[in-house]
C-alpha cells in the first residue's frame, strides 16, 4: 500500500459517508438499530508498521459476521483443512446468507463458511464443553494472537436474543437433521455469542493483519484458506462482483464491519453501519472500492 500517505483519505471518506445515504441500519436485532447510519471509521494497518486511523473511530460495534474468516482460521489450526472441510463446503453460493434453501438443495451440507449454515456448523465444532467457554477460549486466543482487545458484549447478545433469527433457527434445525450438529442449541448459542464479541475498528483491523502477513504462530496455509475463501464468499452473492471491482478478500458483517486483506501489504477495517440489500456495508465498501483502484492493490494484477 505504498503511498497511501500522500492520499487525502478524509476527502474519500466524505465522498463514501454520501453512499450510505442508499443503505439501511440492520433493524431486526434493536441493539444494531440505534446505530447512526452517518457513522464511519477507518483504520488501515501496513507492512511498515504505520497505521492510520480517521473518522468515528472511539465507535464499538459488534463483529457479526467479520468473525467468520476467524472462528474458520482457529478452526484449521485446531483440526487441520481435510477435517474442517469435512464438515463445511468451500463453494459460492448465489442465495440470500441466511437461506434454508439453499440449505435444502444441497442436502443439509453448508455451501461454505461464510453463510450463516456453515457459521452454525463451524460454530458447534468450537472448543469447549459449553457456548460461553467456547466463546471465551476463542476470544482470548483471538486477543492474544492479533493484540486485540474484543470481549463479549452483553447487551448485544441479549438483544440478539430477544429476537432470535427464525432464519438461523430453521437452518440449525435442518442441520442437526441431517446430522451436521452434535448439539444444536450449543452450536446456536455459540454463533449468537460470537457475533456479539465487540471492539472498535482498530481491533478488527488487528484481527486482518493474521491474515495479511505471515506469522510465527499460524501456518501459511491456513491464511490462505482464508484468504481464498473470502475472496469466493466473503460478500455472500455480491462477491464475484466485488472480486471484480476490488479484487482482495473482504468479510462484511450487519453491524456495519468490513475487514479487507492486502495480503503481504496491509489490512483495512472500515466500520459504516449502513447496509445495502445483501447485508454488505455502503460506504465501507465505497471507500475501499476507491483505495484499491487508486493504489491498484487487486490481488489480480
Amino acid at each position: 500500500m505504498k503511498g497511501l500517505e500522500k492520499l487525502t483519505l478524509s476527502s474519500w471518506i466524505q465522498q463514501a459517508k454520501t453512499k450510505a445515504e442508499q443503505g439501511q441500519v440492520a433493524v431486526r436485532i434493536p441493539q444494531l438499530a440505534v446505530a447512526n447510519p452517518h457513522w464511519f471509521a477507518v483504520h488501515i494497518c501496513c507492512e511498515s508498521g504505520k497505521s492510520v486511523s480517521l473518522g468515528d473511530i472511539l465507535c464499538v460495534f459488534p463483529l457479526m459476521s467479520t468473525i467468520k474468516p476467524f472462528s474458520l482460521l482457529y478452526l484449521l489450526e485446531h483440526f487441520g483443512a481435510e477435517t474442517v472441510f469435512g464438515w463445511v463446503g468451500v463453494e459460492p453460493s448465489d442465495a440470500p446468507f441466511h437461506s434454508l434453501k439453499q440449505l435444502v438443495a444441497d442436502r443439509g451440507r453448508p455451501r461454505n463458511p461464510m453463510v450463516n449454515s456453515g457459521a452454525i456448523t463451524l460454530a458447534d465444532k468450537l472448543p469447549g464443553k459449553d457456548a460461553s467457554q467456547r466463546t471465551l477460549l476463542f476470544c482470548q486466543w483471538l486477543n492474544q494472537l492479533a493484540g486485540c482487545q474484543l470481549y463479549l458484549d452483553e447487551v448485544m447478545l441479549a438483544s440478539v436474543r430477544l429476537t432470535r433469527s427464525t432464519a438461523n433457527q430453521a437452518i440449525a434445525n435442518y442441520l442437526a437433521k441431517t446430522g451436521h450438529l452434535e448439539n444444536l442449541e450449543t452450536a446456536l448459542d455459540t454463533y449468537e455469542q460470537i457475533c456479539c464479541l465487540s471492539g472498535r475498528v482498530e481491533d478488527l483491523a488487528l484481527l486482518g493483519k493474521l491474515l495479511a502477513f505471515e506469522n510465527s504462530s499460524l501456518a501459511s496455509q491456513n491464511r490462505r484458506i482464508v484468504n481464498a475463501v473470502m475472496s469466493t464468499c466473503g460478500l455472500y452473492e455480491a462477491s464475484a462482483q466485488f472480486a471484480v471491482r476490488i479484487g482482495l478478500p473482504m468479510k462484511s458483517g450487519i453491524g456495519g464491519g468490513l475487514v479487507t486483506i492486502v495480503p503481504s501489504e496491509g489490512a483495512i477495517a472500515c466500520y459504516s453501519p449502513a447496509l445495502d440489500t445483501v447485508g454488505n456495508p455502503v460506504a465501507g465498501l465505497a471507500f475501499v472500492e476507491a483505495l484499491s483502484q487508486k493504489l491498484e492493490l487487486s490481488i489480480f494484477g
